[in-house]
């Protein structure tokens, strides 16, 4: 008798702490990114761009990026008058429970001074920072290599998102 009762407290407590896990996990895991891809690159290429969807729970902010297959940094393209200019962009605001998308020809992380070429099929590993709630936490995304000459429309787009 006393080893069954045991046997339910410490299932009982076991139960506990993993729900405490989890909510603690689920805390810092407020954001979820999708369909993360790299444009492929040619051998002699020193720079290309990462895309992906992001889709924060609660309001966040993409504060940095960082890669080690190059340095990286958070940029933004749009229309000047009749010129397309890119500049770096310090962060992103991430609203509550929206898609973001980081796409070519808007919001993207900007990958520069490659160590290598970048071909269809490889992965690349990115480094998300995100402050949330005052804390800023790191999310790591592997992103998908494909062909040179994939684009928003080709990538599959954000119908890839599920919830």
């Amino acid at each position: 008798m006393q080893a069954k009762f045991l046997q339910a407290k410490f299932r009982a407590a076991t139960l506990a702490a993993s729900f405490a896990m989890l909510a603690s996990g689920a805390a810092l895991a407020q954001v979820d990114v999708s369909n993360a891809w790299v444009r492929g690159t040619v051998p002699t290429q020193t720079a290309s761009g990462a895309f992906m969807v992001l889709h924060a729970h609660e309001n966040a902010k993409l504060v940095g990026v960082s890669s080690p297959v190059a340095a990286a940094e958070l940029h933004e393209m749009k229309m000047e008058g009749n010129v397309m200019r890119m500049r770096q962009v310090q962060s992103l605001d991430l609203p509550k429970m929206q898609d973001v998308e980081l796409k070519p020809g808007g919001y993207h992380v900007m990958l520069m001074g490659l160590k290598g070429q970048l071909k269809k099929g490889d992965t690349v590993p990115i480094t998300l920072r995100i402050e949330q709630g005052g804390k800023v936490i790191e999310q790591k995304v592997n992103a998908e290599v494909r062909d040179m000459t994939a684009s928003a429309a080709s990538s599959g787009g954000h119908g890839d998102h599920k919830h």
